[in-house]
């Protein structure tokens, strides 16, 4: 760089990412268990982007909503434990407690690119 100042020298986790993130637009659910095990709360969601370590995705409310949740992405037999990073309005940002396989993410990738839920499928003339 021709033109440094101190900060462009500063590492920084925000333009530094350690996993590639992929655009999705799978449903999933979100689980949490109420304050005092007063029961599981289970909503739907609509998945934005998703990567071996994180996810963010966007829910109806957050209203009552606990900070460490277990994601549910329909067509996939797992759960995924996440413990929250942000919240904007309805879109959630989420920190996977253990990094999903590989082979999930790809098979997570594949169903919406053949499905075409993301948008980015050719359109038929």
């Amino acid at each position: 760089m021709l033109h440094q100042t101190m900060y462009s020298c500063v590492p920084s986790p925000f333009y530094e990412r350690r996993y590639e993130r992929f655009s999705v637009a799978h449903a999933g659910t979100v689980t949490s268990v109420r304050p005092g095990l007063g029961g599981v709360s289970v909503r739907p969601c609509r998945m934005i982007d998703i990567s071996r370590g994180g996810a963010s995705f966007a829910v109806d409310t957050t209203i009552g909503l606990s900070q460490h949740y277990y994601l549910h992405i329909i067509g996939t037999p797992l759960r995924i434990g996440c413990a929250e990073v942000y919240r904007n309005g309805e879109r959630i940002g989420v920190q996977f407690i253990k990094p999903i396989e590989q082979t999930l993410l790809r098979e997570i990738i594949r169903q919406d690119f053949f499905t075409g839920q993301n948008g980015k499928a050719a359109k038929s003339r």
